[in-house]
């Protein structure tokens, strides 16, 4: 395969006037562990133009999902927004990222903490098989400004009956009955009641942060002074955190 291929879009949404989210084709050639980011763009007057997207479908999808924000003036995000179905886009041929089950040790409770677009890997993640394999109980937090900033809610809330899976989110800018940053629901130890679980325990509890620099640096200084450890390809850990872009 070359460096670069072409998708194309099969379907387009629109969530708010900052998010939107799409499903392209998949080439047979290209896989990925589910949770990893690839590079992807568009041609924009003959010149390739690309960011760090994560995939947001699992890696037995017979399709790519990816989650973007829109911004006005952004190089890419100012001609992606605008996609519709029919339309081209082009990727890496190679993925990596460090959100992935391989570099978690087996345990009780995963809490995956997102905000804004950061959800989009754990989308994959809470689809995976393997995930339920590894972890009696998967926790996924997003936080938004506002309510219409809340992707996929609906999808998620149908998810909830299914026994091993909870979905739990916060807004920072409107009256919600869960509301402030996430990182305060952590420290006050309020996440761990509210979603019906034992307070977090590094010797048996694992997490994956994908958010603004300000979250993922909180965060990890909390999970470090807890006396959790962080995993990687050399060794499983009781956390990992995306370092190459902000999500």
């Amino acid at each position: 395969m070359p460096a670069i291929s072409e998708e194309i879009v099969t379907e387009v949404k629109h969530w708010s006037n900052k998010t939107f989210s799409f499903k392209t084709t998949r080439d047979s050639g290209f896989n990925f562990r589910t949770g990893e980011f690839t590079m992807m763009g568009m041609m924009i007057d003959g010149k390739k133009l690309m960011r760090a997207y994560s995939v947001a479908s699992a890696n037995y999808d017979d399709y790519l999902e990816w989650v973007s924000i829109k911004l006005e003036d952004g190089p890419l995000t100012s001609h992606l927004q605008n996609i519709k179905v029919g339309d081209k886009i082009i990727r890496n041929n190679k993925s990596t990222g460090t959100l992935v089950n391989d570099h978690l040790l087996s345990g009780r409770n995963l809490y995956l903490i997102s905000t804004g677009t950061g959800i989009a890997p754990f989308l994959g993640i809470i689809k995976d098989l393997e995930t339920y394999d590894k972890f009696e109980h998967v926790i996924l937090t997003h936080t938004v400004q506002y309510e219409d900033e809340l992707i996929y809610r609906e999808h998620l809330e149908n998810l909830q009956p299914a026994g091993k899976f909870t979905y739990f989110n916060t807004l920072t800018q409107q009256d919600w009955p869960r509301t402030g940053r996430i990182t305060n629901w952590i420290k006050d130890n309020r996440l761990w009641q509210e979603s019906g679980n034992d307070r977090f325990d590094p010797a048996q509890d694992r997490m994956m942060i994908c958010g603004s620099m300000g979250l993922n640096e909180d965060i990890v200084e909390w999970l470090n002074g807890i006396g959790a450890t962080e995993g990687n390809n050399k060794e499983q850990g009781t956390y990992v955190v995306e370092k190459a872009f902000v999500g």
